[in-house]
């Protein structure tokens, strides 16, 4: 049983695979591309990490830990090449309560369970329920996470030393103004430009990066008075060390974390495979959803035991990492690397930086990120799609990403079948064969939602003796179903009539006869194309 386990799990861990397509090779020209585009995505994690430990009431090396250990093992074994992981808001906001009431200690614990669940989930392969979340509810994933990351953004104007973070950056404190909020804007409005322009010029260099240096130089040159990196905190540090959580093994400790544990691994995993979606569009690949949850899982069952937060896919850095032209695992590698560097002995240089260049890079990842044809299609797509695009968006940017999503998904699932239960319907004419019996040719599916639809259909006081009710059309779909038709066949046996069922799918007679409601002798219909009665008197449906 373990070897099987052990097997199974080694199935769903693919070896790391720095390949392209098929017809491309990692030429000199690429190591470039990817190690530029890692450590521009470094530069951004930087503040982002920072901020995030802040939001979760940590310290900082311990957003800045998590960004590097989520970030280099889900690299290295993920699901899609090219997502960035690290500490992000979405669980951040989950993690205050529980360090503000029981310590650091016991969300590193948390942080190992979170992982495990995750690991679970990979290897039960319940990744692949991602393909259920509908198009619209992803429109308005996007939607909402740029939303979010430009409300983010938006505290980095206020003043050093008074922002309260609250998770979208619009906590309290004082907004900067004059002239320092005249040279933040220009700064940020400058870098944007950059990036806008840069890639019109050459290549050769990501734009997001060459805006960060050039903003910097600037800044640095002149010696002009703009917040910086370090004004956040220090990001100084050495490596992580390994660190058992110093939790009582007990089922009380069990009781608290484990509701925290399943909230931030679901959250995380929803992030991570709307993430890979996305990517896997940019890039062309699919597949990986498994992977990506055992990845997940493994990288935080690590950075809980290493001082970590933990963390998810964050599809902000992301962007930048695949329209830097990254497309292999080495960006996100080296982008992990590059944050341990800047922990252990750039920390003095990477605090001079400007923050105005790291806004001017998100901003440009916000407009790059949010679905603009959205609001186009707003009034060509039918109307509750349209409702639910509009309502994950606000849903995300007002509670958080899984909310929304699990809102959008139930919504999305009942207007299907609302307009899945309007289908049902029949037409009726004679019998070619029965002489005088009436023939209800059922249309569309029978289900819960039908199922009161079905019984309308039937005039059992007007009609003959003998009907005949024909699935040709339809399908028996569950339960529901099942009741219906024994509710139609009860009014039929009262009024002292008979009913006849005909043309029953596979699928139908399978659940039928699970329930114990149809005695079939297959032998006389292998494909199923077989009429029925339903005995009322005696309580069975038999063949006939």
């Amino acid at each position: 049983m373990k070897k099987a386990l052990l097997a199974r799990f080694a199935n769903r861990v693919e070896l790391p695979d720095l390949s392209l397509m098929p017809d491309e090779k990692l030429t000199a020209g690429r190591w470039r591309i990817e190690l530029l585009a890692g450590l521009t995505v470094a530069l951004a994690l930087v503040p982002e990490a920072v901020a995030f430990a802040f939001v979760a009431g940590v310290h900082p090396l311990v957003g800045l830990y998590a960004a590097f250990l989520v970030g280099l093992v889900t690299a290295l074994i993920g699901g899609r090449p090219g997502m960035i992981s690290g500490a992000t808001g979405a669980l951040a906001v989950v993690m205050v309560a529980l360090v503000a009431q029981h310590g650091v200690e016991y969300l590193f614990a948390t942080v190992v369970l979170m992982g495990i669940l995750q690991v679970v989930a990979g290897v039960l392969q319940w990744g692949k329920f991602i393909r259920l979340v509908p198009h619209p509810v992803m429109l308005g994933f996007v939607n909402g996470l740029a939303i979010v990351i430009f409300l983010a953004q938006l505290g980095q104007f206020k003043v050093p030393g008074t922002m309260e973070n609250t998770g979208h950056g619009m906590g309290g404190g004082e907004w900067l103004s004059g002239m320092p909020l005249y040279l933040m804007l220009g700064l940020t409005v400058l870098t944007m430009a950059i990036i806008w322009v840069m890639p019109k010029i050459s290549k050769v260099v990501p734009a997001p990066l060459v805006g960060i240096f050039v903003v910097a130089a600037l800044v640095i040159g002149f010696g002009l008075d703009v917040p910086r990196v370090g004004d956040l905190a220090s990001i100084q540090g050495g490596l992580p060390p390994f660190h058992i959580p110093s939790v009582p093994l007990n089922l009380e400790t069990l009781e608290i974390i484990l509701p925290y544990a399943v909230i931030l691994a679901a959250i995380g995993l929803i992030e991570s495979l709307l993430t890979l979606n996305l990517v896997g569009e940019i890039t062309g690949k699919r597949g990986g959803a498994s992977q990506e949850c055992i990845a997940q899982g493994a990288a935080n069952v690590l950075t809980g035991f290493f001082g970590g937060m933990g963390g998810c896919a964050m599809i902000g850095q992301s962007m930048i990492n695949v329209k830097s032209g990254a497309r292999t695992r080495i960006a996100g590698i080296a982008a992990a690397l590059f944050l341990l560097i800047f922990i252990l002995f750039a920390a003095p240089l990477i605090e001079l930086i400007p923050l105005a260049a790291l806004v001017g890079v998100m901003f440009m990842v916000v407009i790059g990120t949010f679905a603009w044809n959205s609001l186009t299609i707003l009034r060509k797509v039918p109307l509750m799609d349209a409702f639910v695009i509009l309502l994950v968006t606000v849903v995300t940017v007002m509670e958080d990403l899984a909310v929304a999503v699990v809102v959008g998904v139930i919504v999305s699932a009942l207007a299907y079948a609302w307009n899945n239960a309007r289908r049902i319907h029949a037409k009726t004419r004679e019998s070619h064969t029965d002489l005088g019996a009436k023939v209800y040719e059922i249309q569309g599916p029978l289900f819960f939602g039908s199922s009161d639809g079905f019984m309308e259909l039937f005039d059992v006081e007007n009609d003959p003796d003998v009907v005949i009710v024909d699935f040709n059309e339809s399908r028996v779909v569950d339960q529901s179903a099942l009741q219906a038709i024994e509710a139609v066949a009860g009014k039929y046996e009262d009024a002292g009539k008979r009913i006849k069922l005909r043309h029953l799918s596979r699928d139908c007679h399978k659940l039928l006869n699970k329930a114990g409601h149809l005695m079939v002798d297959s032998d006389d219909d292998p494909d199923y194309e077989l009429a029925v009665d339903y005995h009322v008197r005696t309580g069975v449906l038999g063949g006939h």
